[in-house]
């Protein structure tokens, strides 16, 4: 019997004006989505703001779920069961984003083109819900039937996905310190060109 793997899909609304224009442009209460590879969010990759305080400055991260940006985030976090042989696939996927994350940037027009239902893959820019069905499908994870490049993050909520928590972030790691003790530090940094 082949070896299964966990993958979570963390969903969020951080309330910051970003998100609210993104929620506002695709109707959806939750805007941001982020790939992570344990329950304990040490480790979650999507493509957002590099730089806590500006928001324009965007491209690959590894993210920080403890930070000011998601101190009062709701949030929807899923379970995904995935083979060993998609799982070593989204692991090389995020090792080849973490080490040329300078080659990659926020595809802020590729959102625009999403609110006129274009389908637009510019070349080494992603948006958060772009990046993470973009590395399921090349491991060969298809929930949706659309392109990539049109996937906005309520398109997770309706992929069938086993949900694991639903609620503020804050509430959930709150849990998870209860539960692991004061040890619990999460794993994060922001990825720097090596």
């Amino acid at each position: 019997m082949a070896k299964e793997r966990e993958v979570y899909i963390v969903l969020t609304n951080t309330g910051t004006v970003l998100a609210n224009v993104i929620s506002y442009c695709t109707k959806e209460h939750l805007s941001h989505v982020s790939i992570a590879f344990d329950s304990d969010l040490r480790e979650v990759y999507s493509f957002g703001r590099k730089y806590q305080r500006n928001p324009f400055i965007g491209g690959f991260i590894q993210e920080d779920v403890t930070g000011p940006v998601f101190l009062r985030s709701q949030c929807v976090i899923y379970r995904m069961k995935v083979s060993q042989q998609s799982y070593d696939t989204l692991r090389t996927q995020i090792d080849h984003f973490i080490h040329y994350a300078n080659h990659y940037h926020y595809n802020f027009l590729g959102m625009i083109a999403v609110y006129f239902n274009i389908p637009w893959d510019r070349r080494n820019h992603y948006f958060c819900s772009q990046f993470v069905s973009t590395i399921l499908y090349n491991a060969e994870l298809e929930l949706f039937n659309k392109e990539t490049t049109l996937v906005t993050p309520g398109d997770f909520l309706d992929a069938q996905l086993e949900l694991h928590y639903r609620g503020r972030l804050r509430s959930y790691l709150g849990a998870l310190q209860h539960r692991i003790g004061d040890s619990y530090q999460p794993a994060y940094k922001l990825v720097q060109k090596l």
